[in-house]
């Protein structure tokens, strides 16, 4: 079976000064024809400057180092765990506009389990960097197998495409839906159903 490796970090770039981004802003507010010395506007490339800060925070975090601690005393629970309906924003790296959604991260324990939380904040480490949703898929599902090697890992993901809602051919209401399935729930049916079954409940396995 082809595997996908985790994306590794970029190498490190001189990254612009402050006053350098907010100079590029107040071009592209020219090119959009506004004035950029206007009153409205005028704060408008610190804005952007902070909101980019907010946007791609995922570039300073390390998605490995969030799953590290891991807890062995499970009295045995080996059965699915699914985090579902984690809230998922983002940013097509094609044309900066958001990806919005929400993301459900599934494993099969093995001998160790980890915090809920740091599965969120895995999802939003990758999320919050320039993505297309097929590599922010996969760079998921693989983290997360490669650090707690359990027998199974999941990752389902829905969003709608703002570069395609807003722009471009304007169709909105049109989700797109990617899956990363590793280990049991790719090579045991039973077990993706079983899978599929929790993150619709309302569909009864054989279904759909």
């Amino acid at each position: 079976m082809d595997r996908i490796e985790p994306e590794q970090h970029p190498p490190t770039l001189a990254r612009p000064t402050r006053e350098e981004a907010e100079a590029a802003v107040r071009t592209l507010l020219r090119w959009a024809c506004d004035d950029p010395t206007r009153e409205g506007l005028l704060d408008t490339p610190s804005r952007v400057t902070r909101a980019y800060e907010e946007f791609f925070s995922g570039y300073r975090v390390d998605p490995v180092a969030l799953l590290e601690r891991t807890f062995e005393e499970t009295d045995g629970y080996d059965e699915i765990v699914l985090l579902r309906d984690i809230r998922l924003e983002s940013c097509c790296e094609h044309h900066v506009a958001p990806i919005l959604g929400r993301a459900h991260v599934a494993y099969l324990p093995h001998r160790r389990v980890v915090g809920i939380s740091k599965l969120a904040r895995v999802v939003e480490a990758y999320a919050k960097r320039l993505q297309i949703q097929e590599k922010l898929t996969a760079q998921i599902a693989n983290t997360i197998n490669d650090v707690l090697q359990p027998r199974g890992t999941a990752v389902i993901i829905e969003a709608a495409h703002q570069c395609m809602t807003t722009r471009g051919v304007h169709k909105p209401g049109v989700t797109m839906v990617t899956s990363r399935m590793l280990g049991a729930f790719r090579d045991d049916p039973s077990t993706r159903r079983e899978l599929l079954s929790m993150v619709n409940p309302g569909i009864r396995p054989g279904e759909g």
